[in-house]
């Protein structure tokens, strides 16, 4: 009998009646990327801003990569619901992302650009990744995917509205 310590996780099938769960895990595990880099870059923006907005900004970011951060946890679980092993590395992570970080250190004018740009991005991947799991009956992640669709638009225009 192997030792409890042992276990390593691997993938499983499921029957719940989802077509072809890879593709849809897959598209939960770049979902599952960009949240991982954008709430990095939400905290070190938070962290690092300065300046008269910096009050606002602070305030709000902390709200997003909060929300962010429990949303992170969700979206893995559903992969693993699928009977798919979440990313475990940090290069995958990296690799899968449509988020990118400045070149140069930004002013808070500029933070706060960036990050409405990023949850617009990943705004549009949820809808590609939503249409994906319908198609593969998924009503599943489909809800799970709109709500967090609804997060980055919303985030997405409070920042847009910060930075006028």
């Amino acid at each position: 009998m192997a030792d409890a310590m042992d276990v390593v996780a691997k993938a499983a099938t499921v029957k719940t009646g989802v077509r072809d769960v890879k593709p849809v895990a897959k598209g939960l595990a770049e979902i599952l990327a960009d949240t991982y880099r954008l709430i990095f870059k939400t905290h070190a923006y938070h962290w690092n801003v300065e300046g008269p907005m910096f009050f606002s900004v602070h305030n709000l970011t902390e709200m997003q990569y909060e929300d962010m951060f429990k949303a992170a946890d969700a979206v893995a679980e559903r992969i693993r619901a699928l009977g798919q092993l979440a990313p475990m590395r940090m290069a995958d992570i990296m690799k899968a992302s449509v988020i990118a970080d400045l070149p140069d250190q930004p002013s808070a004018q500029m933070m706060v650009e960036d990050l409405a740009k990023d949850h617009e991005k990943i705004a549009t991947r949820l809808h590609a990744v939503v249409e994906l799991a319908e198609d593969h009956k998924d009503p599943v992640t489909a809800d799970l995917l709109t709500g967090r669709s609804a997060f980055h638009e919303k985030a997405a225009w409070m920042l847009r509205a910060t930075a006028k």
